[in-house]
């Protein structure tokens, strides 16, 4: 298992992660064994946004005697009323809520305070500069919580959060298709028609993943497979089924993305996913699939693939553009972004222009023009 810096928290986590929201389909006992197995395999990061007691029971269980090796995700908003999960603001219910969350995982603390779910501004209104988010502090400052998060899938709310200074990393919903999809304030938007022709990743998505890796603002990856809808041609929108091998590297070659969190019904489920680790490039390469989709492409954007590889003087083309993308983005170069483009150590201007990397790009990328480009604007 790889594991990778959750930003600037200090943590590492494992590339792989374990998504808890399926726990309670099965028996505790089953359960309870797939979170020991998981753990055993090295996946050390597992959310927790669900209320019941059962889910949480389960984790508490699957922990016991090894919960100074995970790392956990509690969500605080999230509320257990008359057997219904309710997201909510109000301390009557949010305070026992998380309360229950350190009963029944047998901890003291949590690793990363989720501020749970907020995808709109009325949400982000009523938690900020209220009684809500203060107790987030109050945990924070007690060391309840290790470090505050935030969870969304629109990627408005999460600039916002990244700017407030005080959020550290961000649970948000990351795959081929919901990257091609605009800002919504309503997660079933997502989930609903993609009109033929839209091409590339949406703008506003693409800068909040540069964000993300200029301020160290980790970030994990929910949805990460569409619900299961693009393992089917008839149901991708792409009208092109991906393998979980190719949307788990799509997820982690986001810029700020150190984990992608997935559910699991199985043993034989936790393996495929770990698979990834010692995967060819073959079975990694989702920009193939992209490519040649009858419906959408991202003609002429880098993905940061990998697909140019091998440079014959070795430059990391793909790092060396998600590094261009990045410092454009701002009016100046930020420094911390130039300090670790220049790490690269063999940079833009070494170049010679033989576009060998062009003809293995399936996106038509004009890549010796972009190394131009980068080393006048980096200098170097």
């Amino acid at each position: 298992m790889q594991y990778r810096n959750l930003g600037k928290t200090g943590l590492k986590v494992s590339e792989i992660g374990f998504g808890g929201e399926w726990l309670e389909r099965h028996d505790e006992e089953h359960s309870v064994e797939l979170i020991r197995y998981a753990g055993e395999k090295g996946i050390n990061i597992i959310d927790c946004w669900m209320p019941d007691p059962k889910s949480r029971d389960i984790i508490g269980k699957g922990m016991e005697g090894n919960r100074e090796k995970w790392i956990v995700q509690g969500h605080i908003g999230s509320t257990y009323q008359n057997g219904q999960y309710v997201r909510s603001r109000d301390l009557k219910h949010v305070v026992p809520a998380f309360e229950d969350i350190l009963k029944r995982m047998k901890t003291d603390y949590i690793d990363l305070g989720m501020i749970h779910y907020i995808d709109s501004e009325e949400d982000w209104n009523k938690s900020m500069n209220t009684d809500y988010i203060r107790y987030v502090h109050e945990l924070h400052e007690a060391g309840v919580i290790r470090h505050i998060g935030l969870s969304t899938h629109n990627p408005r709310m999460a600039k916002r959060a990244i700017e407030t200074g005080f959020v550290e990393m961000i649970l948000f919903s990351i795959n081929p298709a919901f990257d091609m999809h605009p800002a919504t304030e309503n997660l079933d938007d997502m989930f609903g028609e993609y009109e033929s022709g839209l091409s590339g990743i949406d703008q506003e998505r693409a800068e909040m993943y540069h964000l993300c890796e200029e301020k160290e603002v980790g970030i994990t990856v929910m949805k990460g497979f569409f619900g299961g809808r693009l393992f089917d041609e008839k149901t991708s929108p792409f009208g092109k089924a991906f393998t979980p091998c190719q949307l788990i590297h799509y997820a982690l070659t986001r810029p700020g993305v150190s984990s992608i969190l997935a559910g699991y019904d199985t043993k034989e489920q936790i393996d495929a996913a770990i698979a990834y680790e010692t995967a060819t490039d073959d079975e990694k390469d989702y920009a193939s699939v992209i490519a040649s989709a009858p419906l959408h492409s991202y003609n002429g954007q880098c993905t940061y693939c990998g697909h140019c590889k091998p440079c014959p003087v070795n430059i990391d083309i793909a790092m060396v553009n998600k590094f261009y993308d990045l410092a454009v983005m701002q009016p100046e170069v930020p420094e911390s972004v130039r300090e670790h483009y220049k790490a690269l150590g063999t940079t833009a201007s070494a170049c010679i222009g033989c576009q060998g990397c062009e003809s293995r790009c399936p996106f038509g990328v004009k890549v010796a023009d972009r190394m131009i480009k980068t080393a006048e604007l980096f200098g170097c």
